[in-house]
Formats: C-alpha cells, structure tokens, sequence
C-alpha cells in the first residue's frame, strides 16, 4: 500500500529539506502527500492541492502530445460517459483464525509512524521476503482474474482475503490505522486507498487492486490495474503508460544508485505522453515493518540517499490524465483525482542487488 508523505511548502528553495516532515493523518500503505492536506469535513470533501517539487518547462513534443491527448479526450468520437465513482456499503471486517501471526499495528486504530529503519536483509530474511511477495503476486493474479462487469469490490475483498489466511498470512491492510479491509480497490478516478464494497464494477471501468501480506515477519506488497470489459484507447494508454513507467524505473535500480533516478525517469516517460505524476503517494521501504525509509519519490526530486544491496522497498508510481488535485472522502481513505480524470498504478516490491534489482512480486 502507499503511503503519504512529508508536506511540501511552495517557496521552500530545497524540498529534501522537509520530505521527513510530519505524516498527514491518513498515510496508507505508501503513496505519501508530499503537499498541504486539507481535513475533510463530514460528508464532503476538500481539494487538495499537490505542487510541484521541481517545475520544468515542457518541450516543443512533450507539449504536442498533451495537446493531442486533450483533443483526443474532446474528439468527436463519442464514448459513453462513465459516472463519476460513488460509494457503496461498506460490509465489516472479516475475521482472522487466531493462529495467524498479526503485524504490532493490528488492535490500534492509530497510524503507525514512518519508520527511520531501512529494510536491509540476511540470506534468511531475503528468503522470507521472497515467500511473502511470492505469495502477494499470486494473490493479486488470482484478484484479476474477478475483475468483470457486476462483480463487486467487496467480493474481491472476500476472494482476497480468503487466499491469504489460507496460506497462513495475514492481509497487512486489515486494521492498518483503523483500515476496515483486507484489499484496496481503487476504480476509475480512484488515485488509491480505495475501500471494497457493495459497488458493482461496470464495463469500461479500471480498477488498480492493491494486496499486501504478513508472511512469516515480513510483509510484500504489490499492486497493478486491470481492465474491466471493453475499456476506451485513450484510458487503455494511460495503464499501459504507467505499467512502462514503472518497469523503467526499477530497470535504473542497483546497488549504489541514487534514488532521485527513480524520479526522474518515472517524470520522463509520463511528460512525453502528457501525463500527470500524482506527487502526494510515494515508494517505501518494507520488510519486518510495513513503512519504513526510504521514502521513494516518483517526480523529480533532489532527495539525497542511493540503494543499497539487499535493500527492499516499493516502487508505486499513479499517474492521471488530467491533474494530479486530490479529493479524499470523508471515510479518510479513499483519494480521487478532483477533475475526475482516470488514474493508474502499478506496484512491484524489489530488492537491490549488486548488479541491478530483483522484481521479489513477479508471478
């Protein structure tokens, strides 16, 4: 899951300067604001505003394609309008046998702190690293294979969470700062932090659909968006985009290598194509803790710190087709694009090696 991070100051001259700054109320599972964060008042939401770290001047071609995306999405071929994402019912949590090991977090509706730790492993803990996120890729492979028109969210919550307790795990999630499912399902302009429920998907919707489990000690987390029914090109490009962003960003990683990189080039791909970079949700270590250091920034940046070998942590770059505004509901969670726009995300949990970086929740 993402998390939200520091709060970024228009002004400030270095913003590495404040990226450890305080957690806004509400971080989940990594994808940290990295801007102000307004509360949300019951029933309502509010509009956030994400700023830029670093401005840069769009290119001559870079410009083109934003403009050629704007056409496309005022072209004259009708496409039938999705309405905008309205919540459903929310069943209960669903139990957990008692002899599944939980994470610390679980019976406390409070937040856990970033943790300053970073996750750097044995040969033992590489190998429980491993099992986790082996078992986080199959459980979220198994969580596509539902996506179709009618079925709900809350079904999937229920698939999900039924495959990991089977296999002795416990869905990290589930009681993450009072979290009330096991999953998060996050469709259409649902930037992440979506929470399952009644909600019926509809054909032509995506749906990213985030798992993260606690196997053995360690948590691997992992998240991808998938199409349901007959999805229109222009929103088939903005996955297909954000899948390609992700892959180059974790083929720059390996020991040594400064993590501003992983920015940087997210930054480049979805500017030639004119997309957003959702500032707010970032990267994180995992391991034994769920969020821990580094925070992994997916614009540019100038944070300092490079990977280290044997190093994990998330890479989980949502990109929009429109602006990168958030709206988050009343319920604290669910965060959404404020122009309604689609976004998407990809999510793969890696360790870094000496030479490059392995993919730990490939399935």
């Amino acid at each position: 899951m993402a998390a939200e991070l520091a709060v970024v100051f228009p002004g400030v001259a270095s913003p590495s300067s404040f990226l450890l700054g305080a957690l806004s109320e509400k971080p989940f599972l990594l994808g940290w604001p990295l801007n102000s964060f307004s509360a949300v008042a019951a029933g309502k939401s509010t509009k956030q505003r994400c700023d830029a770290i670093i401005a840069r001047r769009l290119s001559g071609l870079e410009e083109a394609m934003r403009i050629r995306r704007l056409r496309e999405l005022q072209g004259t071929t009708k496409l039938r309008k999705i309405p905008p994402l309205k919540r459903g019912k929310i069943s209960g949590p669903l139990s957990v046998p008692d002899h599944i090991p939980r994470p610390p977090y679980v019976g406390s509706n409070q937040l856990p702190e970033l943790s300053s730790e970073y996750q750097i492993h044995n040969d033992e803990g590489i190998a429980r690293m491993r099992a986790a996120c082996e078992l986080a890729a199959r459980v979220l492979d198994f969580a596509g294979t539902m996506v179709r028109p009618s079925v709900t969210t809350n079904e999937i919550d229920k698939a999900v969470h039924g495959m990991i307790i089977d296999a002795g795990a416990y869905p990290s999630p589930l009681g993450y700062g009072g979290f009330p499912k096991s999953v998060c399902t996050s469709v259409n302009e649902c930037m992440c932090h979506g929470i399952p429920d009644s909600r019926q998907l509809q054909d032509g919707d995506i749906i990213n659909i985030d798992v993260t489990v606690y196997l053995n000690g360690y948590h691997g987390d992992t998240s991808k968006t998938f199409l349901c029914g007959k999805v229109n090109e222009s929103t088939r490009r903005l996955v297909k985009v954000t899948e390609e962003c992700l892959e180059r960003a974790i083929a720059v990683c390996k020991d040594g290598t400064s993590f501003k990189k992983i920015g940087k080039r997210i930054s480049e791909i979805a500017e030639r194509y004119g997309y957003g970079v959702v500032e707010r949700f970032v990267g994180h270590g995992i391991g034994t803790v769920f969020h821990s250091e580094p925070i992994v920034i997916h614009t540019r940046n100038d944070k300092s710190g490079s990977m280290v070998e044997g190093q994990t942590f998330t890479i989980e770059p949502i990109l929009t087709m429109g602006s990168i505004d958030c709206v988050t509901w009343d319920d604290g969670w669910t965060t959404l694009t404020a122009d309604g726009r689609p976004a998407a995300q990809f999510e793969h949990t890696i360790l870094i090696t000496r030479t490059g970086a392995e993919v730990l929740t490939n399935c």
